[in-house]
C-alpha cells in the first residue's frame, strides 16, 4: 500500500488524535499529510512546498502533537505565522486536534492583543505557542517565552513572512531555539532568501513538494469590470442581479471592509454574511454551513479566513478589492471551479489598477476578459422576470378573496385595475427598485497646491527651532525599482520620531492591516511628528479609513495623501529612506540613540500594534 493510500491509524497517530479526527470527519490524509507525518514523527526536519488549502496545518500539527508531553506545562512546539488571523486559525486547529488530550493548552500570541492577557496565559504553561514573529520576539526578550523545553519549531507560510519583511525576525528566533529541536519549514514558493534560511538552519531535511497545476484557473471564466472606486458598490449590486448563480464569495482586503460590505448588501435585501479572522470558530463554521445549505447566498471574506474553503454551491468569486499579489488572486478564484466544476471569477478594477490586472494576466498566463457593468434596463428586466416567476407561483393558489379585494379597492378609490396593479407593484419593488439611477462618474476636485494665493509662488518656512527652511510639501512618490509598473502615491501618517516609531513598526502595521506586501511599500521618511510613505496609487477608500484608526506606538496613523497635508512645524531632517537603511530599527522606549551597543539587535515588533 502506498503512503498516499494509508489511513491516519496506519500512520501511527495516538488514539486521542484519531478520536479527534473522527469527530472532525477526517477520512484520510491529504498528500501533504501523508508525506509529512512519518518524517516528523521520526524526529526529522522537513522542507515542505505546498499551496494553502492542501491540509498543511494538519501535516505538522498531528505528528508534533503525537510527541507532546501533556504533563509538562512548558512550550514544546512553537509555530511562527505571518498574520494574526493565520496564528489564530492554526491555534484553533491545534485545539481541535488535541480536544481529547487532557491538560493540553495552546496559545496564540500576536500584536493588538492585551499583553497582560498573554502574560497570564504564558504563566500557565501552554504546550503549543502560535505567534507572529514580532510578538514572539517581544516575549522571548522579556523572558516570558522560554524555549528550554522546545521540541519543534514550525515556519508556516515562510514566503508570506518574507514578503511582509519578517525575514530578520525569523533568523533571530531560529538562532535562539535549542540546537536539538526539530525544524519544519512550509512555503508555497521557494524564493532565494527562503532557500538560504533552509540551507542554514535545517539539518538533513526531508524535501516534500506537492505539485499544483493551473487546471483550476483554466476551468474558470475570468472577467474584469472597470469601475471607479466610489461606484463599486452600485456596480456590484448590478452584477449580482444579472448573474445566474447560487453561492458567491466576495473578497475584500480588510476585516472592516468585510463587515461593512456585508451590512450594505444585507440592507439591499441580499442574504450575506462576513467571514474574517476575528470571528470565532463557531461563527465561521455557522456561516459556511448556511452557505452550503442554501440559507445564505453570499459570503464576504478576507484572504486568510477563506483559505481551504470548498463549498460546491460557490459558482462565482468576486474580487471586490484587487489583490496586490497574483498568487493571492489564484488562491481566491480557486474557491470556485473545483473538482471538475466550472465557475466564474469577476475582478473589479479601477483605472489606476489596470497595470496590476495585466501583471495578474502575465503571472497566471490567462486572459481576463472585459465585462461591462449591467445597464439599469438589464437589471430592471432581470428583476421583473424574477418577480413574474414569483407571481406565477402565486397565481396557482386560491385567489378568490384577493379578487374581491381588488374589486372593492377599485370601487373605493374610483380607479381601474391597471392603475391599482401599478400602485401595488410600486410598493412591492420599493426595497429593490426596477428603475435604477445611471452611474455618474465623479470629477476629481482640484487641490490647493499650497502656493501663495497672491503671487502663485511657494513660500519657504522656517522650522520652529529656528533651523533651516522647511520644505513646503512632502514631494512626489518615487516608483518601485522592482515593480516599475505599479504607480505610487505619497501619503502622510501622524506618527514620527518623537513617538519612538521605527520604519519596521510602520511596515509591519500597514502590511498586516491593509494586507499589502512589503514589496509594494516604497520610500519611507521619518520626521519628528509625521512620516511620509509611498504606497500603491488608488488605495481603496475603505482601506484608508481602516488605516486611519490603526495605532502604532500608541498613536493612530490618520493616514492621508501628502498633497492634502501642509508640512508641520518641526525638524526637516528625515531619516534615510527605508531602501537605503540597514536592517533593523530603533526599539521602543526612551533609550537614547547613542546608548545602544553595536551588537544589540534592535527589537522590531512589526505586528504589535
Amino acid at each position: 500500500m502506498s503512503s498516499d493510500e494509508r489511513t491516519f491509524r496506519e500512520l501511527g497517530l495516538s488514539e486521542n488524535l484519531l478520536r479527534a479526527l473522527d469527530d472532525l470527519g477526517y477520512e484520510k490524509p491529504t498528500p501533504i499529510q501523508s508525506a509529512s507525518i512519518d518524517p516528523l514523527m521520526a524526529g526529522k526536519d522537513i522542507l515542505g512546498q505546498a499551496q494553502t488549502g492542501t491540509g498543511k496545518t494538519g501535516a505538522f500539527a498531528l505528528p508534533l502533537l503525537n510527541s507532546v508531553d501533556q504533563k509538562l506545562n512548558a512550550p514544546q512546539i512553537l509555530v511562527l505565522a505571518p498574520t494574526r488571523e493565520l496564528a489564530v486559525q492554526v491555534a484553533e486547529a491545534f485545539g481541535s486536534y488535541a480536544k481529547h488530550m487532557k491538560g493540553f493548552h495552546v496559545l496564540p500570541i500576536y500584536g493588538g492583543q492585551s499583553m497582560h492577557q498573554q502574560l497570564s496565559a504564558l504563566r500557565r504553561g501552554p504546550q503549543v505557542v502560535v505567534g507572529t514573529p514580532g510578538r514572539v520576539m517581544d516575549h522571548m526578550r522579556r523572558g516570558t517565552l522560554k524555549l528550554d523545553s522546545l521540541k519543534a519549531l514550525v515556519l508556516d507560510e515562510a514566503d508570506e513572512m518574507l514578503k511582509m519583511g519578517f525575514i530578520d525576525d525569523i533568523e533571530w528566533v531560529l538562532e535562539h531555539k535549542p540546537a536539538d529541536s526539530q525544524l519544519a519549514l512550509f512555503s508555497a514558493t521557494m524564493p532565494e532568501q527562503i532557500k538560504r534560511v533552509a540551507n542554514k538552519h535545517l539539518s538533513d531535511p526531508v524535501h516534500i513538494s506537492i505539485s499544483t497545476t493551473n487546471s483550476t484557473v483554466e476551468s474558470i471564466d475570468q472577467r474584469f469590470v472597470q469601475v471607479s472606486q466610489h461606484n463599486k458598490l452600485e456596480a456590484l449590486v448590478r452584477v449580482l442581479e444579472v448573474e445566474n448563480t447560487e453561492g458567491i464569495i466576495i473578497f475584500v482586503r480588510t476585516r472592516n471592509s468585510c463587515v461593512e460590505l456585508a451590512e450594505k448588501l444585507e440592507a439591499r435585501g441580499y442574504a450575506s454574511s462576513p467571514l474574517h479572522g476575528d470571528m470565532n470558530q463557531q461563527a465561521r463554521e455557522r456561516a459556511v454551513e448556511q452557505l452550503k445549505r442554501g440559507k445564505l447566498d453570499i459570503l464576504i471574506a478576507t484572504d486568510v479566513a477563506a483559505r481551504g474553503l470548498d463549498v460546491e454551491r460557490i459558482g462565482h468569486v468576486v474580487n471586490y478589492d484587487i489583490p496586490y499579489d497574483s498568487e493571492a488572486y489564484v488562491h481566491r478564484i480557486g474557491r470556485t471551479g473545483r473538482a471538475g466544476r466550472t465557475g466564474m471569477a469577476i475582478l473589479f478594477v479601477t483605472n489606476r489598477e489596470m497595470r496590476m490586472l495585466r501583471t495578474i494576466e502575465r503571472a497566471t498566463s490567462s486572459r481576463i476578459s472585459p465585462m461591462k457593468v449591467p445597464s439599469p434596463e438589464t437589471v430592471a428586466e432581470r428583476r421583473l422576470s424574477r418577480l413574474g416567476e414569483q407571481i406565477q407561483e402565486t397565481i396557482n393558489g386560491d385567489l378568490d378573496f384577493m379578487k374581491n379585494a381588488v374589486a372593492e379597492l377599485c370601487q373605493q378609490l374610483e380607479i381601474d385595475t391597471d392603475l391599482l396593479a401599478a400602485a401595488l407593484l410600486q410598493q412591492v419593488q420599493s426595497e429593490r427598485p426596477l428603475q435604477l439611477p445611471a452611474i455618474q462618474e465623479r470629477q476629481r476636485d482640484s487641490r490647493d497646491s499650497g502656493r501663495d494665493r497672491d503671487n502663485g509662488r511657494e513660500r519657504p518656512r522656517r522650522d520652529s527651532r529656528g533651523g533651516r527652511p522647511l520644505p513646503t510639501s512632502f514631494g512626489s512618490a518615487e516608483g518601485l525599482k522592482d515593480k516599475p509598473d505599479v504607480k505610487m502615491c505619497r501619503y502622510v501618517i501622524e506618527v514620527g520620531r518623537d513617538n519612538g516609531v521605527g520604519v519596521g513598526n510602520i511596515v509591519g502595521a500597514i502590511a498586516n492591516e491593509a494586507n499589502i506586501d512589503s514589496q509594494f511599500i516604497g520610500q519611507i521618511q521619518l520626521f519628528d511628528q509625521v512620516t511620509s510613505i509611498d504606497l500603491p496609487d488608488g488605495m481603496p477608500k475603505d482601506v484608508l479609513t481602516h488605516l486611519r484608526k490603526v495605532r502604532v506606538c500608541g498613536k493612530p496613523l490618520n493616514i492621508r495623501e501628502a498633497g492634502d497635508t501642509p508640512f508641520p512645524e518641526q525638524s526637516d531632517r528625515p531619516r534615510r529612506p527605508r531602501n537605503d537603511r540597514p536592517r533593523g530599527d530603533r526599539p521602543r522606549g526612551d533609550r537614547p540613540r547613542g546608548d545602544r551597543p553595536r551588537n544589540d539587535r534592535p527589537r522590531k515588533p512589526r505586528d504589535s500594534e
